[in-house]
């Protein structure tokens, strides 16, 4: 018997058993866009309820603007907690438990909660969603080899985007129905969370190339290999690209890639990013309706524009990063300076922003809130830097510490709309046209400001964020030797 004809059964097996994880690992890819979709509709329903819940409940804009601040409270402190925790437990746990969690914080709300109770479930809800986008993305990359981990990640991140897309006109319609009401929004989230956590039960495992599973697991499904073409060596420099050696890295102090300038880069972008999701789910549906004088039905469909953006541009920049990446193009360019580059055109429209009015304002505004939403790009590429036990605790820190945009957003243009001015009318009554130009005052304001510092973040981004001599750095001085 011939050497081919002795490794046939054992290629074949390995396809076979390759073919089948495969397709175990975009299950949980699609489950895990859904638990995303959850999640951003989970923010998304308070700036749609605005409108309506301001007037119920009394409350100033400052007073709401604080309210969606508070979701941001416990984010950090949850997400940096829950990623360390995730390098001893396995993350499928811990996404049942966020799952159950952000499902019952839904339904107080929907019982007649006033004010307090909104303020407290938000908070609550803010730390129970804060390890969210770091904990989905640990495990997805638990299904995928390096160089694969890019695409999947965007498609994650696109779960992001179309929650409110997808969730905005029905919360709207839900909202508008005179039998429903505001409140039912709630309610809808909570039944959504549920039936998403029962699939997950049964459903969700770890993947072969997660820490939890043990080499073995990834070993299994290495032979492939031999069945799947060769692929044509990287150009450059041997070990230009850390994506070669992504699963092979040591242990470091995580202190050390916390203090790297790429990580401090990654921070203030991401809190840059964080800002603008903080706007969309807190004000932008009330800027359409009284700026632009758009029914509730057209501000739950316009309020998707930014999110499907968003999405189109993840999808977009996710498959250039696998594409440049397959080709041994560097992490730092194939991932870093993309994001770095949507960041300043993000910046440059929210810059002119003010100096628009009307639909060209919303179309502006609705590019370079869209492009902000690229902020997973970020926790994937600097997981790139670390051993595959340390990555969830360094994508939930910078997520912790990036939330920090978040909770300045609500709060500062809350701030400025009542320092302009602007005072909401009485339940039932449109804004006038004196209130509305005070309002998009306020609001232009805080546009400036964030396009400034997302066209600085966005440069420093490209200059500085750099996984691949990070990755090096460390292992050299920590792990090679000693």
């Amino acid at each position: 018997m011939s050497t081919s004809e002795q490794i046939q059964p054992h290629t074949l097996r390995a396809a076979v058993k390759y073919g089948k994880m495969n397709r175990r690992a975009w299950i949980v890819t699609s489950l895990l866009v859904v638990f995303q979709i959850i999640n951003f509709a989970d923010k998304a329903v308070l700036g749609l309820v605005a409108d309506s819940a301001i007037k119920e409940l009394g409350l100033t804009a400052g007073q709401f603007g604080l309210i969606g601040s508070a979701f941001f409270f416990l984010f950090a402190i949850a997400a940096v907690a829950v990623g360390f925790l995730a390098g001893k437990v396995s993350t499928r746990w811990i996404l049942l438990t966020m799952g159950i969690s952000w499902a019952v914080l839904q339904f107080p709300m929907l019982f007649g909660g006033g004010a307090a109770v909104l303020l407290v479930t938000r908070i609550l809800l803010g730390g129970a969603e804060g390890p969210a986008t770091p904990i989905s993305l640990q495990h997805v990359h638990g299904w995928f080899p390096a160089k694969e981990r890019g695409f999947p990640s965007s498609i994650i991140a696109i779960g992001s985007t179309l929650g409110p897309i997808i969730a905005a006109p029905i919360l709207a319609w839900i909202i508008a129905h005179p039998d429903l009401g505001w409140r039912w929004a709630f309610g809808f989230l909570g039944i959504a969370g549920l039936l998403w956590s029962a699939v997950w039960f049964l459903v969700g495992r770890d993947g072969p190339y997660s820490h939890t599973t043990g080499k073995k697991a990834a070993a299994d499904v290495e032979p492939v290999a031999a069945a799947a073409p060769a692929e044509k060596p990287a150009p450059g420099k041997p070990g230009a690209s850390i994506t070669e050696r992504a699963d092979l890295l040591k242990l470091v102090p995580i202190r050390r890639v916390l203090g790297s300038r790429m990580f401090v880069a990654a921070v203030l972008a991401g809190a840059g990013c964080f800002w603008a999701q903080g706007f969309l789910t807190t004000w932008s549906p009330k800027y359409l309706g009284s700026v632009v004088a758009l029914s509730p039905e057209m501000i739950g469909l316009v309020s998707t524009f930014p999110w499907v953006i968003g999405a189109l541009a993840l999808l977009v920049l996710g498959f250039t990063s696998r594409y440049l990446m397959r080709r041994g193009v560097t992490v730092r360019w194939a991932m870093g300076a993309l994001f770095g580059a949507a960041l300043l055109v993000s910046g440059i429209c929210f810059t002119v922003l003010p100096h628009l009015h009307g639909y060209a304002a919303v179309t502006v505004l609705t590019l370079g809130a869209g492009l902000a939403m690229i902020y997973p790009l970020a926790p994937t590429a600097i997981a790139f830097c670390v051993a595959s036990k340390q990555r969830a605790a360094i994508m939930a820190t910078l997520t912790g510490l990036a939330s920090v945009g978040g909770v300045i957003a609500p709060a500062m243009v809350g701030s400025l709309m009542d320092r302009a001015g602007y005072v909401p009318g009485p339940k039932g009554v449109r804004d006038s046209v004196e209130m509305a130009s005070l309002l998009a005052q306020g609001m232009n304001s805080s546009f400036s400001m964030i396009g400034i510092y997302l066209v600085v973040v966005g440069v420093i981004c490209v200059l500085l964020l750099n996984p691949d001599r990070t990755a090096e750095r460390l292992q050299t001085r920590f792990a090679f030797n000693g």
